[in-house]
C-alpha cells in the first residue's frame, strides 16, 4: 500500500529531523513528534490487517488525527524557532501528501460501504 510505505519513509525522515532538535526536548517535543508520527503508520497497518472495511476506515481516521497532531507539533517547533524553515516545509509537504492519501482511502471505503 503506497500510503503505508510513504508513512514509513516519513517516520524515518522525522527521526532524522528530530536528531537535530535540542537535547533538552528529548522527553518533550521529540518524544511526542516521534510517537505521533509512528502512530500514522501503525494505525494504517492495524486497520489494513483487520480484514473489514469499516474497521480499516476507523483506523484510517485515527491515522488522520495523528497527522493533525504532527502538524501541530511542527507549528510549535516553528514558533519556538527550534528548526529552519526549509526543513519544516519539507516535513509539511510530506505530511500533506500522506494526509491526502489517507483521506482518499477513507473516501473510497465510504463509497464502497454505500
Amino acid at each position: 500500500m503506497d500510503v503505508y510505505q510513504k508513512s514509513l519513509e516519513f517516520t524515518v525522515n522525522v527521526y532524522d529531523f528530530s536528531k537535530k532538535l535540542p537535547d533538552n526536548e528529548k522527553f518533550g517535543i521529540i518524544s511526542q513528534l516521534r510517537r505521533a508520527t509512528m502512530s500514522i503508520s501503525l494505525n494504517i497497518a492495524e486497520g489494513a490487517g483487520s480484514g473489514f472495511d469499516t474497521e480499516f476506515g476507523r483506523f484510517l481516521k485515527i491515522a488522520m488525527r495523528s497527522t493533525y497532531e504532527v502538524h501541530a507539533i511542527i507549528d510549535i517547533i516553528e514558533k519556538l524557532k527550534l528548526s529552519d524553515q526549509e526543513s519544516l516545509e519539507k516535513l509539511r509537504e510530506e505530511l500533506d501528501e500522506i494526509s491526502a492519501m489517507i483521506f482518499g482511502l477513507i473516501k473510497k471505503i465510504k463509497k464502497s460501504d454505500s
